[in-house]
């Protein structure tokens, strides 16, 4: 039997006619009816991009998540209907409480408090507050304001940092990650997702990825990783090509999905000097990392006051190893367990390397400098405080997050190398300029030629190491 064109034509109308029509079945239905008819007119690709979505198949609209109160702090009205622009994690924990309270108290959560950095003070000090808005707080977030007409002020609005300061006193956003108005699964599983932050010289996750083994098969078999899985584990829905979401967020293994990004980290790569991080929980579902090897960590249902200062009942205790066990186990779904923690004894050693050869000699040295009243208290306003930061944040994280993800140029060309050059070529240099010849002789040997690594910048290279060296190039290249 054939289809005549009309009927085809008339069947097809019928649907557009219903689409076009969509009210959802919820107390707002007739008002984001009337809100998806204007706004389909006046920004269509928003009406587009929430058609797509499974909120759509499920019949959640505009109002549903967009609808407030009007005692909200960033409620107004529009159009007869009192909305709020901003939707936080506390709206969306409506639907999506799991998610909402793993989320809560997480590093992403916490992305925003870097007001008494030196980040923080860089950006609006040598730069200015126009590059912290557009820069600095569009990953770390925001603290949003609200005019007096209940509107986000341009100056802190639109943003979509990881840790935005929500006008109803949340932390996040979820749109970081699951991108208005789709709000897609598929699209927060893949690294580009993650690649608007974590990428440039302090922290190149993105780019130490891509030169990896997992990155260079997810793009030779991106089409194979069911991204649309429901569940979506390595090891089972698919088998190669891991992305940032299959390690520090999906479910593998023993491992359920997981809205805390850092709760598979064991080490904390963002300081001058690297730390094992164990985490405690708190009955509110707010999280403080203790830092150390070996801490005394409270036992659960203990009090416990919180860097904040506020007493809390702790509700979990996740020691480090507790940690990277995790992690192990999802590296496990696709790694003989050898083979992982042969790749964690690499990554241990090169951070343990990177620590007490320059962190340490470093820090040490810098507050002695502070202290003789050499250098002042101040940061940035002598040039060997701008050297010791790029060493640390850019080439000592570079080189530490190659080894954490097997990037192996950014181990060391892009990282250890980096560090290496400019401590020997540059930092203490400055040191011997700034303290003098014999106070430079005391810090050398108190923190530096303490260290049997450092005796060749003293002492040059031993006769064996460049025998080996021209016995290399000889027997090579003929000369």
């Amino acid at each position: 039997m054939k289809y005549h064109p009309l009927i085809s034509l008339v069947i097809c109308s019928c649907l557009f006619a219903c689409t076009q029509a969509f009210i959802a079945p919820s107390a707002y239905a007739l008002d984001s009816g009337k809100c998806i008819t204007c706004h389909e007119k006046g920004s269509p690709g928003i009406v587009g991009q929430w058609r797509a979505s499974k909120h759509s198949q499920a019949e959640i609209a505009c109002l549903d998540c967009h609808g407030a109160l009007k005692d909200e702090p960033d409620a107004f009205e529009h159009n007869g209907t009192v909305v709020a622009i901003i939707v936080s994690p506390k709206d969306c924990a409506k639907c999506h409480q799991d998610e909402f309270t793993q989320q809560k108290g997480s590093h992403h959560a916490k992305a925003g408090q870097i007001l008494g950095s030196l980040d923080n003070l860089l950006g609006e000090v040598a730069g200015g507050q126009p590059a912290v808005d557009a820069g600095c707080r569009q990953c770390h977030g925001s603290i949003v304001k609200i005019d007096a007409k209940g509107q986000p002020t341009p100056d802190t609005w639109p943003n979509t940092g990881m840790g935005r300061i929500n006008p109803d006193g949340s932390w996040g956003s979820c749109s970081a990650c699951h991108t208005r108005h789709e709000f897609s699964i598929r699209q927060a599983r893949q690294p580009e997702a993650c690649g608007k932050c974590h990428l440039g010289p302090d922290h190149p996750q993105i780019e130490v990825w891509n030169e990896s083994k997992h990155g260079v098969m997810y793009h030779a078999e991106r089409e194979n990783l069911k991204l649309d899985a429901d569940p979506w584990r390595a090891g089972k829905e698919y088998f190669v090509g891991p992305t940032c979401s299959s390690c520090h967020m999906s479910a593998a293994g023993d491992q359920p999905v997981t809205h805390d990004v850092g709760e598979r980290i064991s080490w904390t790569l963002r300081p001058a000097v690297s730390v094992k991080l164990n985490m405690l929980v708190f009955d509110d579902d707010t999280k403080d990392d203790i830092n150390g090897d070996n801490p005394q960590l409270p036992k659960i249902g203990e009090m416990y006051t919180n860097k904040a200062g506020a007493a809390k009942k702790v509700k979990a205790v996740l020691p480090w190893t507790d940690r990277r066990d995790k992690m192990q186990n999802v590296c496990n779904q696709c790694h003989e367990m050898s083979f992982v923690k042969g790749a964690y004894k690499q990554f241990d050693e090169v951070v343990n390397l990177y620590d007490e050869k320059f962190a340490q000699p470093g820090v040490a040295i810098m507050a002695e400098l502070k202290k003789s009243g050499k250098i002042t208290p101040a940061d940035f306003d002598d040039p060997i405080e701008w050297t010791w930061y790029e060493l640390w944040h850019h080439e000592g994280r570079r080189g530490r997050h190659g080894a954490s993800m097997q990037g192996p140029d950014y181990t060391w060309w892009h990282g250890m190398y980096e560090v290496a050059k400019n401590f020997y070529e540059e930092f203490l240099p400055q040191v011997k300029e700034i303290a003098g010849n014999e106070m430079y002789n005391q810090l050398m040997d108190k923190y530096v030629y303490n260290q049997p690594g450092h005796l060749w910048y003293r002492d040059g290279m031993s006769k064996d190491a460049l025998k080996k060296i021209q016995e290399f190039y000889k027997n090579r290249y003929g000369q």
